[in-house]
């Protein structure tokens, strides 16, 4: 059964665990970020992962590296660049 928040059941199996490590989950959430589509909002598939994952707890790593994510997905802030020294 195809999955379209999480294609190849990464995140669940994540989840599934026990002892796993924030820099496991951070490896896999890279591989999930590399396997959806381009097509879509990558911050309200990560929202709807972690509704559907908050039975696991806050404590989880893997919620903590999703909630770092939707943190990371906000619209970056230009910082320079060629035309911010043109003045």
């Amino acid at each position: 059964m195809a999955d379209a928040l999480d294609p190849k059941g990464l995140i669940r199996e994540a989840y599934r665990i026990e002892g796993i490590t924030p820099g496991e989950c951070r490896s896999i959430f890279l591989d999930w970020a590399l396997s959806v589509d381009g097509e879509g909002d990558t911050r309200a598939r990560l929202e709807r992962l972690l509704e559907r994952h908050s039975d696991a707890g806050p404590d989880h790593p893997m919620t903590s590296v999703l909630r770092e994510g939707l943190q990371s997905s906000q619209t970056p802030k230009r910082r320079g660049g060629a035309r911010a020294r043109e003045r």
